[in-house]
């Protein structure tokens, strides 16, 4: 039978038969290579679900992080192409990446706020453009990273009423809540590259309905304020009868002390900065600073706040920069002006001199 094969395999003009032989080279390529592609996506994204996402979180290097985001979310990710989308671990990949274009924007947004202090019209013009583009940039980003915690538990923010995800663990939890937040920080993005990325805005309803499928106590805070934020934005989302969602976010942030993760703070100071409340913003920046005294920051979960504490710290670098142009020192973190506070300091009595 096998010699038989051969022979008329052998009759076969040469041409033909080196065709066949490619054919065959590469459906036998096609058989070996796509289950060892496959195989591999499951177990790097098994592996980043299991081991690098836990330990990514414990980072206290938020740009370190963002870096990781950026370098590891092409390759992850291109293993969609062979297998089931890694949705939970591209979110928080995507979330980071995000934070890499949102660092860069913030760069530009303080060297404009200078260039501006110092009467450069020029420069100032180029660095607020430079803003806007890496703001597009950030928001388109963070879109994505919300799209993909949506899909990893099979959740549709826009049913109604809303059913909430299974969340299997406290990490699962975590995702998704972060993509919740992370929808919201797309909105504010987009509003300040002048809408440039295209995010629709009815995520935000979406997000502050979706924020009640979670523990508001076991996360700090970060539902409620969540949902604070989008009462601001859109006041006919508030419920009847809800507190001032100004009160909620100042209890979100005693939470958030709590329990190690102060969030709810670098919310209060966007809120604080988007409705032009400066008091707010005061309050937000001294209570983050105060709390660095006393927190027991929640290890797991490490680099949620150092996030919070780049946000805080921008923020007071904007407000400084604007009036006095030049970043917060460190010594006067904390508060909102270069000048010394004369309450409650102790003068020397000159009368025994006299």
């Amino acid at each position: 039978m096998i010699s038989t094969l051969v022979n008329s395999f052998r009759r076969i003009p040469v041409a033909p038969q080196k065709l066949l032989t490619a054919g065959a080279l590469i459906l036998l390529a096609g058989c070996s290579a796509n289950p060892i592609y496959t195989t591999t996506g499951v177990v790097l994204s098994n592996y980043s679900e299991g081991e690098a996402t836990p330990y990514v979180l414990q980072m206290s290097d938020p740009r370190m992080a963002c870096a990781l985001g950026e370098g590891i979310d092409p390759l992850l990710y291109s293993f969609s192409r062979v297998t089931d989308a890694p949705d939970s671990t591209g979110s928080l990949l995507m979330l980071l990446a995000g934070n890499c274009a949102e660092y860069k924007a913030w760069e530009a947004e303080l060297a404009y706020l200078r260039a501006d202090y110092q009467g450069n019209v020029e420069a100032a013009k180029d660095a607020r453009e430079e803003a806007k583009r890496l703001n597009a940039l950030t928001a388109k980003r963070r879109y994505a990273s919300f799209q993909r915690a949506m899909a990893a538990y099979e959740f549709d923010p826009s049913a109604e009423p809303v059913e909430c995800p299974f969340l299997f663990s406290e990490q699962d939890e975590l995702t998704f809540l972060l993509g919740l937040l992370t929808g919201m920080q797309a909105i504010v993005n987009d509003a300040n590259s002048g809408a440039m990325a295209g995010v629709p805005k009815n995520i935000a309803p979406q997000a502050e309905r979706a924020a009640t499928c979670l523990d508001n106590e076991k996360w700090g805070g970060m539902p409620n304020a969540i949902r604070a934020l989008v009462w601001l934005l859109l006041p006919d989302t508030r419920p009847a009868l809800s507190p001032d969602p100004w009160q909620v976010l100042e209890h979100s942030t005693e939470l958030g002390v709590e329990k190690g993760m102060r969030v709810p703070h670098a919310l209060q100071a966007v809120a604080a900065e988007t409705f032009g409340r400066p008091d707010k913003l005061e309050e937000a920046i001294a209570s983050f600073v105060e709390a660095n005294a006393t927190i027991d920051v929640w290890d797991e979960y490490r680099l949620v706040d150092e996030v919070a504490a780049g946000v805080i710290r921008f923020s007071s670098d904007k407000h400084w920069s604007a009036n006095y142009g030049y970043r917060t020192p460190q010594t006067y973190f904390g508060k909102m002006s270069p000048e010394r506070e004369t309450e409650n300091v102790e003068t020397m009595s000159l009368d025994g001199l006299l």
